[in-house]
């Protein structure tokens, strides 16, 4: 069922987002070579804990779509793997391309944001490759489309249609198995939110909604599976590596407001 939220929900929904938002700032702090995935897990499980009426979104959460619970604070995903990365015990190396994916509930609120880099860059620019910066830059720029479309008025499917749009124009093909989606009490609702669809088509878009939009592209594959030794971490099938950038928004009478922004 989709929900629309009243403006003072709308508020109330501000501090998830801005407790996501400062997380994910701290572990983009946090990310070099040399630093293990358990370790950034440990950092969120740390500031969650420390945070008055906080609570992780990914402990105990056990969907159809992967096997057993997830276990861990924070979706930590390296180079082949775009989504659902369940963190282990390794140490990131120079280039690797890491998305950190994100949810948190605030006194009964949630937020969900996600963000791709390149591993060792900011300390020496020659690690990274061209083709992961496209696809992080694509995936951004996708999100920006997708938000600017968010608007009262329009249909679902403008969301959906733009991302795709941009992201196909740039030579990617898009998997619409997972994708963006509703929040509000609970980290995933309706409604669904595709990475690619048609213009003006689907639900009209209402002031209240709140949605997460979640562009996401594999550099040469929309062909993916979920890795057997965790149940959880999807992967592209060829091997090619991924990128993935989210943000939760709510739509209002004007502009919607990003509620997980960071800089």
């Amino acid at each position: 069922m989709i929900e629309i939220r009243t403006k003072q929900d709308v508020e109330d929904m501000k501090p998830a987002g801005a407790f996501v938002a400062e997380i994910l700032q701290e572990c983009n702090e946090m990310v070099k070579v040399g630093t293990n995935l358990l370790e950034i897990d440990e950092l969120v499980h740390k500031m969650i804990s420390h945070k008055k009426g906080a609570k992780s979104c990914y402990v105990d959460y056990a969907p159809d779509f992967a096997t057993g619970a997830f276990e861990h604070y924070i979706c930590l995903s390296v180079n082949d793997a775009v989504l659902h990365g369940k963190p282990y015990d390794y140490n990131l190396q120079p280039g690797d391309l890491l998305s950190l994916d994100l949810a948190v509930e605030v006194n009964g609120w949630c937020g969900d944001s996600a963000f791709s880099i390149i591993v060792g860059e900011k300390e020496d620019p020659s690690v990274a490759r061209g083709e992961d910066q496209l696809m992080i830059d694509t995936v951004k720029e996708a999100l920006r489309i997708g938000i600017e479309n968010g608007r009262a008025g329009k249909r679902l499917g403008d969301i959906s249609w733009n991302i795709g749009e941009y992201m196909w124009n740039q030579g990617y093909d898009i998997n619409t198995e997972y994708g963006g989606h509703g929040i509000g009490h609970v980290m995933h609702g309706d409604p669904l939110v595709p990475n690619d669809g048609k213009a003006g088509r689907g639900y009209k878009l209402r002031p209240g909604l709140i949605i997460a939009i979640e562009p996401w592209i594999c550099e040469t594959t929309d062909e993916i599976y979920t890795d057997e030794k965790d149940g959880w971490t999807i992967r592209s099938v060829d091997g090619s590596r991924g990128a993935h950038w989210e943000h939760t928004i709510a739509i209002t009478d004007s502009d919607p407001i990003i509620l997980t922004k960071w800089d």
